[in-house]
């Protein structure tokens, strides 16, 4: 077999093949003999019908199977034989079969290799966040008001209150569908209804009526409504005030704390949750940062059949998530309804960075850190009711351990491009983390 392999692009090799005569005719010999001890036509008995009958009557058909399966298992033999990395299925070109032989084309995308720059130029900013007895005062806060309940009160609605009410919409005088409801109750300020409507409710009292102007924004989800002036009367039933629990047993019990162990224990659970949440979520930041850094600095090609799988991948996760939601909805979903393109730019940065820290790995002969890996199992057990069996649990379970490590290996990464890079510490408070991981999940 002869090869000869030209470049089309960083990516993508071109192989010509030449298969010699002698390899197609000695497999087509064979089959016709096979075919000969197994053919059944009327006439002859099994095995006895002449070669030349098998020859003309089946010789081409055979023939087009024999070149199929050389073409299959040659084009595999010249990739191995050419050294090529290569990435997804061969694109088969130019087939002909001529004097020199089996004559074809095969074109493939190939594992791209790549230079990651010097990391030395790389500039990344790294955030350092300390919980402060206040941040500490402000959760337990949030935890009571996460169980608040709801007491009927004769003053004012206020902002943070419950109002019950009904409410009919007009515009020029002509009720709109879905304009109108009864007993629709609403916690003042959430924002829920369009700019205005919460700010008319407040300062009514439970019994009186009032209609409200107001306007709906550009963007409105209905489109009919857009921009559009309305009018809105409200018949206020009923305000609630919110009323916390007291941290008292019953509250610390939900929380796993004894009456004996008290407030105290409490704020130092809770303290302990904040830190350990603190510290994945800042460590989830500097190595996005970290790899955002090496992906700016790096422009790489590479090949569509590894976009193409990874946009798979992203896909199948969304059915997986899907199904976990809407319980088996997986199934019944339109896929259409995902097509490649709403995953392509994402798949393609998670190539490209695959690639590029994949080099960086191989360039510093990073290996897993097994003692690393033994103290985030073990930091990841303490927030579990039994940390002992869940230790056991990743120890003794293969392909949980084996995700472990690919995490503790990419953390390997982000100290080795740290420690080239010129890294800038910034220090901000947990309000301002808090706001900041708000804004990106709305943004998504």
């Amino acid at each position: 077999m002869i090869v000869k392999t030209e470049t089309v692009s960083g990516v993508a090799r071109r192989l010509n093949v030449t298969v010699p005569t002698s390899r197609i005719d000695e497999q087509f010999e064979a089959r016709l003999k096979r075919a000969a001890k197994n053919v059944k036509i009327n006439g002859f008995r099994p095995g006895k019908v002449p070669m030349s009958k098998i020859r003309a009557d089946f010789g081409p058909g055979i023939r087009q199977e024999v070149i199929n399966d050389i073409i299959r298992d040659s084009v595999f033999e010249a990739i191995q034989q050419e050294k090529i990395n290569a990435v997804g299925m061969p694109n088969i070109e130019k087939v002909d079969l001529n004097t020199e032989g089996l004559v074809y084309e095969a074109t493939v995308e190939v594992y791209p290799e790549v230079t990651v720059k010097g990391l030395e130029d790389l500039s990344i900013d790294r955030k350092t966040t300390e919980v402060s007895d206040d941040d500490v005062e402000t959760m337990i806060e949030n935890l009571r008001k996460q169980r608040q309940t709801w007491a009927v009160t004769k003053g004012m609605a206020k902002k943070d209150m419950q109002a019950t009410f009904d409410f009919e919409g007009t515009i020029d005088g002509e009720k709109f569908e879905g304009g109108s409801a009864q007993d629709f109750k609403l916690v003042l300020g959430s924002g829920r209804m369009i700019p205005g409507f919460e700010d008319g409710i407040v300062g009514m009292k439970a019994g009186e009526e009032k209609v409200i102007d107001v306007t709906f924004p550009e963007d409105y989800q209905a489109e009919n409504l857009r921009g559009k002036a309305a009018q809105f009367k409200i018949t206020l039933k009923q305000v609630e005030k919110p009323k916390l629990p007291e941290i008292d047993a019953e509250f610390l019990n939900l929380f796993g704390v004894s009456e004996e162990e008290g407030v105290d224990k409490l704020k130092a659970d809770v303290r302990k949750n904040m830190e350990r949440e603190v510290k994945n979520s800042l460590r989830q930041q500097l190595k996005q940062a970290a790899f955002n850094a090496v992906l700016e600095n790096n422009d790489v090609e590479v090949p569509g059949a590894m976009v193409t799988e990874e946009i798979g991948r992203q896909r199948q996760q969304m059915l997986q998530q899907f199904a976990q939601q809407f319980g088996g909805a997986q199934q019944n979903f339109d896929q259409s309804m995902l097509p490649d393109e709403l995953f392509r730019e994402q798949a393609e940065r998670s190539v490209k960075l695959g690639v590029l820290i994949g080099k960086v790995l191989e360039d510093a002969k990073l290996t897993v850190d097994q003692e690393r890996v033994k103290a985030f199992i073990e930091e990841t057990a303490q927030s579990y009711e039994d940390p002992t069996e869940v230790i056991e649990y990743f120890n003794s379970d293969k392909q949980q351990r084996a995700q472990i490590e690919a995490v503790v290996l990419e953390d390997q990464v982000v100290d080795h491009i740290l420690a080239t890079a010129k890294v800038t510490d910034q220090t901000i408070s947990y309000q301002d983390l808090i706001k900041e991981q708000q804004a990106q999940r709305a943004g998504r």
